[in-house]
């Protein structure tokens, strides 16, 4: 059931909004977990039987952490110093065993589902290098919905419990409402159990503001879907398919329109999901900020799939880089090494860690492998880089805080991007470097007349640079720190219900409907 359908939109979410505040407050969470329930179940159907069995592992994991820690806490304060440290030692291994235990069931259903017949056919290729018989066979493996996005909550969760950040819930199923909530399951946010755990196990008063805010943001959502990405698809998915024929200024067309495609399709969905959750006055994460704003790789990773690269900070770049091993490397480096080098040695080793995981989390294939790497190689090259980048902008007197530093900054970062999104689109990692090379080949054609046979005349091209225009006007003013949804909500009631009517008509007229248009699935619903 995409979020961008009639049945999602007026039966679904309308139905569940209808009941939630029907229903007493101590019992509206129920009616959410029904409501997931109820969407997994229509979209996978017995496969929620799985990420029930892998919700109840986590359960009982996190419980018997959560009592190895409180044991510890009772009897530390009437033991001797000496045997204190030796009893916080053997709890803290005893915590990590069933950690690392219950992290490899949900883990190990992520790997089975998902990258089972990747690694199995790449042993296959290299036992045939090797003259050896094939021996892992390839098996018909169907994907849980949302299992990427499911698995990380649920190991957040279970570390966040053992270092004591939150409390293991002890009613199953308001954990297995946190693990399936129908608006993050598909695309995220990727959750933390503190931020929308709690929310969701607790009934909310209808809200008006809450209410219309939750509007607001679903219509912007579906203006970005509907009108702008989907609008796109056929030309992009075109030219992708049949790359070996063009090159040149088509080519670079289809690049920067799949880069606007995948922005307003993934945020247009995020946009509606956290538009969902405000109908129940829940608040969810962010995910973008502005990222074609960025003024360098890292920049735009922090403003881009924000919940994301938050989660692979806080536990696998900060968990490898301050370890006590990484922290030794880098203070014995001092001895051969500058200053700057030593420290940023075990950031190094944690970044390649964090961008191999992150190409491979979004799918099993090597060109997502490769797409991480990219960023890796990029960002380390930086770092590596920065002593002389100083350097030279002192010695030629640069102002690296000026304005037009920093429009070179983003210009230069927008670049990096779209060469990113080439390496992500294309069917193989092959096809990403044939593609890169035909952009330095000029075309021979015309660009308006193959965007006309391929499905983006200039009357549909006009209507989504000018939805696009609209998407960059409101990221400037966001950039600006300018509070729009506040500017309209505060508008007197007839005007402000004009808005929603005329964003509600804009999104019917202009979104790409009938013939030539067909039904676009979200991008990272795949992931």
């Amino acid at each position: 059931m995409p979020y961008n359908s009639w049945l999602y939109l007026i039966f679904f979410l309308g139905v569940t909004v209808l009941v939630y505040y029907a229903v007493p407050l101590k019992i509206r969470w129920t009616v959410l977990l029904a409501a997931s329930a109820a969407f997994y179940l229509l979209a996978s159907r017995q496969l929620i039987l799985v990420l029930i069995l892998g919700a109840a592992v986590i359960y009982a994991g996190a419980l018997r952490i959560e009592k190895r820690n409180d044991d510890y806490q009772e009897r530390r304060t009437a033991l001797p110093k000496d045997e204190r440290k030796l009893l916080k030692e053997q709890t803290a291994r005893k915590v990590r065993h069933i950690l690392i235990l219950v992290c490899t069931v949900a883990l190990g259903i992520l790997f089975f589902t998902k990258y089972f017949n990747f690694v199995g056919t790449n042993v296959n290729l290299l036992l045939t290098k090797l003259s050896l018989p094939a021996a892992v066979p390839s098996l018909h493996l169907i994907m849980p919905m949302g299992i990427s996005f499911y698995t990380l909550s649920a190991v957040s969760y279970l570390i966040d419990v053992s270092r004591g950040t939150c409390r293991a819930q002890r009613n199953f199923l308001k954990l297995l409402l946190f693990l399936i909530f129908f608006p993050v399951i598909t695309e995220g946010p990727i959750s933390r159990y503190d931020q929308l755990g709690t929310q969701v196990a607790e009934g909310h008063r209808f809200d008006y503001v809450s209410f219309c805010y939750g509007i607001q943001r679903i219509l912007w959502g579906l203006f970005q879907k509907v009108v702008i990405a989907d609008r796109l698809d056929a030309f992009v998915g075109n030219i992708f398919d049949d790359r070996i024929f063009y090159s040149g200024t088509v080519v670079l067309a289809a690049v920067l329109l799949y880069t606007l495609q995948i922005y307003t399709d993934f945020a247009g969905c995020i946009d509606i999901a956290r538009g969902s959750a405000e109908l129940f006055g829940i608040r969810l994460t962010p995910n973008f900020a502005q990222p074609f704003f960025a003024t360098s790789d890292n920049d735009f990773w922090k403003r881009w799939h924000i919940t994301l690269g938050a989660w692979l900070r806080d536990y696998v770049f900060y968990p490898i880089s301050l370890s006590k091993f990484f922290q030794a490397l880098s203070k014995s480096s001092r001895r051969h090494l500058s200053g700057y080098y030593a420290a940023t040695l075990p950031a190094l080793v944690a970044l390649l860690a964090v961008w191999f995981l992150n190409g491979v989390w979004h799918g099993a294939e090597w060109k997502y492998i490769c797409y991480g790497l990219y960023y890796y190689v990029i960002m380390a090259s930086g770092m590596l880089l920065e002593p002389l980048f100083a350097r030279l902008t002192g010695l030629l007197r640069l102002d690296r805080k000026s304005r037009g530093f920093r429009l070179w900054q983003m210009l230069r970062t927008f670049c990096f991007v779209n060469v990113g999104m080439l390496i992500f689109r294309a069917d193989t990692l092959g096809a990403a470097l044939s593609m890169f090379r035909s952009l330095f080949q000029p075309y021979g054609g015309s660009l308006l007349a193959v965007m006309n046979a391929k499905g983006l005349p200039v009357g549909q091209l006009s209507i989504a640079l000018i939805g696009a225009a609209l998407v960059f006007a409101v990221d400037i003013l966001q950039e600006r720190g300018a509070g729009l949804r506040d500017w309209i909500a505060a508008r007197a009631i007839p005007l402000r219900w004009s808005i929603y009517m005329a964003a509600v008509l804009l999104v019917l007229v202009a979104g790409a409907y009938g013939p030539g248009f067909g039904i676009v699935d979200f991008i990272y619903a795949q992931f």
